[in-house]
């Protein structure tokens, strides 16, 4: 490569095919591993790449080895305090293996750039397109803090600051100010591991060229939480500039930014020329071509929202989540899923246009989506597409025979929509099999089992065994082998349903009897303990209302004695449209 070649892509080239020679391991402090590399085009070697975070798993699962060949499909350059230059490798791909290169391709030297000063750059080889991201150390593996000048005003004048887009912003001076507007805001998180523990919160912001992501950690998480509004403008600056770890931030941009101590954000009175959002809807029939995993924005209305359940994670914390069914004018369906605060105060009794940016695919039951912490939910959003489907919907969308992508499941159980009557679980021997079947129905409790309903769990977290009563103030848990001063209710119904062929005893456990009475565990416990007429009245209320129930069915033995038992997993209001529409469906079949 001569020296002309060699300067095109360092400034930089699309797409170098390059061999691997070594890789150097770089570890500082408790910042993350960093690895450099040495590539050569065959005529000359250089030793100044760096990779880039999301690309260390393939040194660490030993894909990048001496004497492959790669094609860097994305790179960008950094400037030392000396002029000397660093590659940071943001992307590339394997072309061809150790093996199969069969050793040290050519005879290559050394190469040696010639330094140069960046403060004495001329203009048309420091150019915002050609400069360096930030001045980057890779002996240190830290982002570079970009602020303004130190002679920057303590009074902060937003009408008197020059500010730059995000496009620009990597490649311009020290200098910079970004004003933009914040189209999402997270909550704060906590985390606790071997490292310490801290807190942080995020919140993404727009402007006219597009996207970028911030993050505050600790002492800038009570610095800037309750300053930062979803909607709003703001200028903001002296903020720490790094490339973008894809593995927590969805947007499209190569980077992203951290605040700390000496980081500005002021309000923008002067901001309507900023865009609220910037989304690239995909139409819901478009999903089934998407690959599994594709972060995507969709916009429809929500046909039916399914009620808030809870489920604990494997980390043993509860969630809530919300399965909605959204619909657009394609007249294709998708289950998207809500998490936590939003799972909670989101309202669909009136159908509202929803829109999702940043939903992750999944091909799990279809196509369905799933809202992440870094997504935005916008309910009945001020945007055109908005406005077109709720007119589309309003005038004869909500009457078309729509198709769902996912399989309708319960939330929870991982099964279908099986519509059965309580009869045809008799005549069609369900549960008889290897497997437990699962079926759903819509059936009225007709009587239930308060006697025996409630029992003394363990207080433990992970822990539901009953309790024995030591009688001296103390309550045992077998499994826990330990005694506790108190101990927390825990519901298991037992209850028969009907409908207009048949009746079904089955069995209700906490959540599910809990939805069923409209009472806690806790509250029931106390009313049988203090008020047995209130207790006897939940009952009375909770006979012959009428519910969707879905169901796991298995033929169990015990003492010799085979019988089928229904255990309910999931207890769901009627939504009379819905189930009406599926009984004409079911009428109209027969008639064919």
């Amino acid at each position: 490569m001569n020296r002309i070649r060699f300067q095109q892509w360092l400034n930089p080239f699309n797409d170098p095919v390059l061999q691997l020679v070594d890789t150097l391991q770089i570890t500082k402090g408790s910042g993350p591993t960093r690895y450099r590399v040495r590539m050569s085009d065959g005529r000359h070697l250089w030793s100044a790449f760096l990779l880039a975070t999301q690309l260390n798993h393939l040194s660490e699962e030993n894909l990048l080895v001496p004497h492959c060949v790669c094609l860097l499909k994305k790179t960008t350059t950094s400037t030392l305090s000396d002029g000397r230059r660093v590659v940071i490798i943001l992307d590339m791909e394997i072309l061809q293996s150790a093996e199969k290169s069969g050793g040290l391709i050519g005879n290559p030297t050394t190469y040696k750039e010639t330094k140069f000063s960046p403060t004495k750059a001329s203009p048309s080889t420091f150019s915002p397109a050609k400069a360096s991201p930030s001045t980057f150390s890779p002996a240190k593996a830290s982002p570079t803090t970009f602020s303004p000048a130190k002679g920057f005003p303590a009074k902060f004048s937003p009408a008197k600051a020059s500010t730059s887009k995000f496009s620009p912003v990597k490649g311009s001076p020290s200098k910079w100010t970004i004003r933009a507007r914040v189209m999402n805001k997270s909550s704060i998180r906590t985390w606790n591991n071997s490292r310490g523990e801290g807190k942080l919160f995020s919140f993404e912001i727009v402007d006219e060229s597009g996207e970028m992501k911030i993050t505050a950690f600790n002492k800038e998480v009570d610095k800037f939480f309750s300053l930062v509004e979803q909607g709003k403008v703001y200028y903001i600056s002296k903020a720490t500039l790094k490339v973008a770890n894809k593995q927590y931030n969805t947007l499209k941009h190569d980077y992203e930014m951290t605040l700390h101590a000496h980081s500005s954000i002021m309000p923008c009175a002067d901001g309507q020329d900023i865009p609220a959002v910037q989304c690239d809807f995909v139409p819901i029939a478009e999903l089934e071509n998407r690959d599994k995993d594709a972060i995507i924005d969709v916009i429809g209305v929500c046909k039916t929202a399914e009620d808030v359940s809870r489920i604990t994670t494997k980390s043993s914390r509860e969630v809530s989540k919300r399965t909605l069914h959204l619909i657009d004018t394609t007249g294709k369906m998708v289950a998207a899923t809500l998490w936590g605060e939003e799972a909670e105060k989101f309202e669909g009794s009136e159908q509202p246009v929803v829109a999702i940016k940043g939903a992750r695919l999944s091909d799990f039951g279809g196509r369905s989506l799933s809202a992440l912490f870094s997504s935005t939910v916008m309910v009945n959003p001020d945007i055109p597409e908005a406005f077109r489907l709720r007119a589309w919907y309003d005038q004869g969308g909500y009457a078309l025979a729509s198709q769902s992508l996912s399989e309708t499941k319960s939330g929870g159980s991982g099964m279908r929509m099986n519509w059965k009557t309580l009869s045809d679980v008799k005549n069609e021997n369900l549960g008889h099999g290897e497997k437990a079947d699962y079926f759903s129905c819509v059936a009225t409790l007709l009587y239930s089992r308060k006697d025996t309903c409630l029992y003394r769990a363990c207080p433990s977290v992970d822990c539901n065994k009953k309790v024995l009563d030591q009688h001296n103030g103390w309550f045992r848990c077998e499994k826990c082998n330990r005694e506790f001063p108190n101990f927390k209710y825990r519901l298991l119904l037992s209850a028969n349903l009907a409908d207009f062929g048949d009746n079904q005893w089955v069995t209700c456990f906490q959540e599910t009897a809990e939805a069923l009475l409209g009472h806690s565990a806790e509250t029931l416990g106390q009313l049988r303990d203090t008020d047995e007429a209130a207790f006897d009245a939940v009952f009375q209320k909770a006979n012959f209302t009428t519910h969707i129930f879905k169901n796991r069915v298995k033929l169990e033995t015990y003492n010799d004695e085979s019988r089928v038992k229904v255990t309910v997993m999931e207890v769901q209001p009627v939504n009379h449209r819905e189930y009406s529409r599926m009984l004409l469906s079911n009428i109209h079949n027969l008639i064919q």
